[in-house]
């Protein structure tokens, strides 16, 4: 309590009041006295302002209090001081975890946004010298010799380098790149820090630095090197402990970005394993094959095909054509194990029944559960026509279509592969002509639901009058024609895979005179078949 006059005079202080104005005497001056807020409260209050008006708060020292006024006798006023210090200091705390935390979630956020591990890494070491330093260095996991560094620095660009540095040089790095806790930034000398742990052009003296290991998913995600100038304030405890809150949140999100890098990388990489081959003339005969997965987001199904070239023109090119049973990624899971098994069976390839019997067993003997329908054929040219062996396991049977547009159903037939302990087949030889044409087709193509009410099957006979309107038709034609029709009947609607192959023996083109030599003769072509 502190009693003054109306003119500012100090009249009394309790004891409370002398703790903190020790020095104070009875006749001071209450302006060189207390402070500035509450002399200039009195002032307004003895001046004749309201109770409310008087009121004022303010620090004291390190405290804080408020003063509320009571007029006393012959006008003087009694300040009732109650220190505020806890509550202001709560509230301020308070103040300062909520923004902390507004942070963080702002931070997760933008690294979180991105999945690509160098963009991530420049977001953090910006983001770093944004909240947390005036400049930041992160340091990526070994990779063999080298580290990828991250600079950054207020005001400055953020530049990416790989090098070899030693990290035993930084106090701590070491063991934080290795998932260990962070040491005490008190426990780091600034100016015992190497030069490749500062960001090219921050030229200011460091005063303080924080190492914080990034924390990932079971593997550390690196480290990050936090650096003050030698003017700035330095780290205080609250400051390292938001620092490696921020450490990890940018931990959690390279590890996340890195991690989808690794399974970006194989899945490609099992994709192109798994995806149709494109196909071209092989030997002089013409192939050509199209693909549509049942599901326009997914590039692999149940349907597939392959051609392996035989080795030389005079031996026999081997194609198939497959459709195991189901859609999406299990399905094509076993179209690989079947095009793998066919691949390695290939020396035996001459012999269809013998092939499709081997890879049943191998079928058979696996975890999966799933049958197929598969077509074999086997191709030949001889001079200017095209020998084919075909077989169906299941599979509807290749249609041939003759120059004449003539659309035939090929003899062959058999069972399915992965269903019976053994495959019965027959084989059918076909020879196709010079402009002719066999297509190998799944069921993706007849059983597709569409047309002008939406649920009727394209079916075999509207496919054999679309292919007779190909005649003449090099294979890649046939195949485009075959598709888009089908994508028409489709429409928006759903449908199974849908896969085609078409083997097509090219026309010949020779050069003849006619009307004999001489400036009246002239030359044409002639085409055979």
């Amino acid at each position: 309590m502190i009693v003054a006059d109306r003119d500012g005079g100090l009249v009394e202080l309790n004891r409370a009041a002398r703790l903190l104005w020790s020095d104070a005497v009875r006749g001071d001056r209450l302006c060189d006295t207390v402070p500035s807020w509450l002399a200039e409260a009195h002032g307004r209050f003895a001046g004749g302002a309201a109770d409310g008006a008087g009121r004022a708060a303010g620090a004291v020292a390190d405290r804080f209090f408020e003063a509320h006024p009571t007029p006393a006798d012959h006008g003087d006023v009694v300040w009732w001081l109650v220190e505020d210090t806890d509550r202001r200091l709560a509230e301020a705390a308070l103040a300062g975890a909520r923004q902390r935390t507004a942070l963080l979630a702002d931070v997760s956020g933008q690294l979180l946004s991105t999945l690509n591990p160098a963009r991530c890494m420049e977001a953090t070491a910006r983001m770093a010298t944004d909240h947390l330093a005036e400049a930041a260095v992160l340091v990526a996991p070994p990779q063999g010799r080298t580290h990828q560094l991250t600079y950054a620095y207020r005001g400055g660009p953020v530049t990416r380098v790989t090098a070899a540095v030693d990290v035993h040089t930084v106090p701590g790095l070491a063991e934080a790149l290795q998932g260990y806790p962070p040491v005490p930034a008190r426990w780091t000398d600034p100016a015992a820090l190497p030069g490749w742990a500062r960001p090219p052009g921050f030229a200011a003296p460091a005063g303080s630095v924080i190492v914080a290991p990034l924390p990932g998913h079971g593997v550390p995600a690196g480290a990050l090197i936090l650096l003050r100038a030698g003017g700035e304030q330095a780290f205080s405890d609250d400051e390292e402990l938001f620092a490696r809150l921020f450490a990890a949140r940018a931990g959690a999100a390279l590890s996340a970005a890195r991690l989808y890098t690794e399974q970006t990388s194989i899945t490609a990489t099992l994709m192109r394993e798994l995806l149709p081959p494109h196909l071209e003339s092989v030997h002089g005969v013409e192939y050509a094959g199209g693909y549509r997965p049942a599901r326009d987001n997914e590039r692999i199904g149940g349907d597939f095909y392959d051609v392996h070239p035989g080795a030389d023109p005079a031996a026999e090119t081997l194609v198939v054509l497959g459709d195991v049973a189901g859609k999406g990624l299990d399905a094509a899971v076993l179209t690989g194990k079947i095009r793998n098994t066919l691949a390695a069976l290939l020396p035996l390839a001459a012999d269809h029944a013998h092939t499709l019997n081997l890879l049943n067993s191998a079928l058979l003997s696996s975890h999966h559960t799933r049958f197929a329908t598969l077509v074999l054929a086997s191709v030949r040219r001889r001079g200017g026509q095209v020998e084919l062996r075909l077989t169906s396991a299941g599979h509807l049977a290749p249609l041939i279509l003759r120059a004449d547009g003539t659309v035939e159903e090929t003899a062959t037939r058999g069972s399915l592969i992965g269903a019976l302990p053994k495959v019965t087949s027959a084989t059918a030889t076909v020879t196709l002509r010079p402009g002719e044409t066999c297509l190998l087709y799944t069921d993706g193509v007849t059983e597709a639901r569409g047309g002008p009410l939406g649920g009727e099957l394209f079916g075999e006979e509207r496919l054999k009058r679309a292919l007779a309107e190909c005649a003449g038709l090099p294979a890649e034609a046939v195949v485009e024609r075959v598709q888009m029709l089908t994508a028409q009947w489709v429409g928006s609607g759903s449908h199974d895979d849908i896969a085609t192959v078409a083997i097509g023996a090219p026309r010949t083109a020779e050069l003849s005179v006619v009307g004999g030599p001489g400036p009246a003769g002239s030359v044409t072509h002639r085409r055979d078949g």
